[in-house]
C-alpha cells in the first residue's frame, strides 16, 4: 500500500543546550573519576531517558541530600540548589559538585546582588519548581516574593517601591514574561532588573523556531518530559500563535495518540523540536516512527545557530 506524503520540519535549534550538555557530562565524568556509585539530587535535567542512561552507568537519583550516605559524592542538578543544600552536604562530609547551569547561577547572583543592596527581588517563575526553589533559597525568604502571573503582578504590594528588583526563572515564555514584566514597571517604574535577559538564549531560540514553523505547520510536536518547563512552554506557544493542534510527547503513547487523530491528507505540514533537556537521539526515533507509516519529506528550518559552550567544573576538567 502507497504511503502517504507528508513534510516534517524539523526545528532548529532543538534539544540540548549548554547547560543541559554540561550537566550530563558532569555526571558521566564524576563516574569515571570517583567510580560509581555518584549521588546526584533531584533528576539532573527533566528528562527520564537520559536519567536512565546515567542510572545504568552507576548514578543514583536521590531527592535531598540526606538520603545519600556521608562521605560519598553528590551532584547538584541543573536547576540549582537552595544555599542550605551546599551546608548540608559539607556537614555530611560530602564531595559536591555543582552542576547548576552557568545562567541559572547567573540569576541567584543578581538575586543577591539586589539583596545586598536592601531591594526586595520579585522572581517571576512557576512554585514548586526546582529552579525557582535554587533561586528563592539563595536569599531570606522575607526578601523576595514571587510573581506567577499577570494577576500576582497587579496584586502585589511591596515595602519599598523605590527599594525593588525582578529576576525570572530562566525557561519561561518570553511573550507572557513580558507581559509581567510591562505590568510590573508600570507599577513601580524605578524597579531594578539584569543587565541582560535573564529567560536564557536556547529558551527564547527553541520558542523562535517553535513560532515561525506555526505559519506553516498544521501540527507541532514538543519531544520532552512532563515536568521540562521550557517543553511546556514550546507547546504553549505553538497554542498561542494558532497551532491548536500542538502536543507534548514525552512517550511511544503520546506518538500514538496523536498519530489515531492525524489526517495527513487534511495536514500535511507537521513542525518537530525538542525541548532542552531532550536528546536528540529522540528526535532520529520519533523520526523513523513517522517513516513506518508515511513518506517523510524532511526539511530543516534553522532559524539561528547556536554556538555556546560552558567548561566543566575545575574539579572535573
Amino acid at each position: 500500500m502507497k504511503k502517504e506524503n507528508i513534510n516534517l520540519y524539523l526545528a532548529a535549534p532543538r534539544g540540548f543546550c549548554a547547560g543541559v550538555d554540561r550537566a550530563v557530562k558532569i555526571v558521566e565524568e564524576a563516574i569515571k573519576k570517583y567510580g560509581p556509585p555518584i549521588y546526584v539530587r533531584h533528576e539532573i535535567v527533566h528528562n527520564k531517558e537520559v536519567v536512565n542512561s546515567l542510572a545504568n552507568l552507576g548514578a543514583i537519583f536521590v531527592e535531598e541530600v540526606s538520603e545519600a550516605p556521608e562521605n560519598s559524592t553528590i551532584i547538584f542538578s541543573a536547576h540549582g540548589v537552595p544555599k542550605q543544600v551546599y551546608s548540608e552536604a559539607k556537614k555530611r562530609n560530602m564531595i559536591y559538585i555543582d552542576a547548576t547551569c552557568p545562567l541559572v547561577s547567573k540569576v541567584h547572583n543578581e538575586a543577591q546582588k539586589h539583596y545586598a543592596l536592601g531591594r526586595h527581588i520579585l522572581l517571576i517563575g512557576h512554585k514548586n519548581h526546582p529552579e525557582v526553589i535554587g533561586t528563592m533559597g539563595q536569599i531570606p525568604k522575607e526578601a523576595v516574593t514571587l510573581i506567577e502571573n499577570e494577576s500576582d503582578a497587579k496584586r502585589i504590594n511591596v515595602p519599598d517601591k523605590d527599594k525593588i528588583a525582578y529576576t525570572t526563572q530562566t525557561t519561561l515564555s518570553v511573550d507572557d514574561t513580558q507581559i509581567i514584566l510591562n505590568i510590573l514597571k508600570e507599577r513601580f517604574p524605578n524597579i531594578k532588573g539584569p543587565t541582560t535577559n535573564d529567560i536564557c538564549y536556547a529558551t527564547t531560540n527553541r520558542q523562535i523556531a517553535v513560532k515561525s514553523m506555526t505559519k506553516f505547520c498544521d501540527n507541532i510536536l514538543v519531544i520532552g518530559a512532563t515536568n521540562s518547563s521550557n517543553s511546556i512552554r514550546l507547546v504553549e506557544v505553538a497554542k498561542v500563535n494558532g497551532v491548536k493542534n500542538s502536543f507534548l510527547i514525552s512517550d511511544e503513547d503520546d506518538l500514538n495518540k496523536f498519530l489515531k487523530k492525524y489526517n495527513c491528507k487534511k495536514s500535511p505540514n507537521i513542525g518537530l523540536t525538542a525541548g532542552a533537556s531532550a536528546p536528540e537521539t529522540l528526535v532520529q526515533v520519533l523520526i523513523s516512527k513517522l517513516k513506518k507509516d508515511f513518506e517523510v519529506n524532511l526539511i530543516e528550518h534553522e532559524v539561528t545557530k547556536e554556538n555556546i559552550f560552558f567548561n566543566l567544573p575545575k574539579s572535573l576538567r
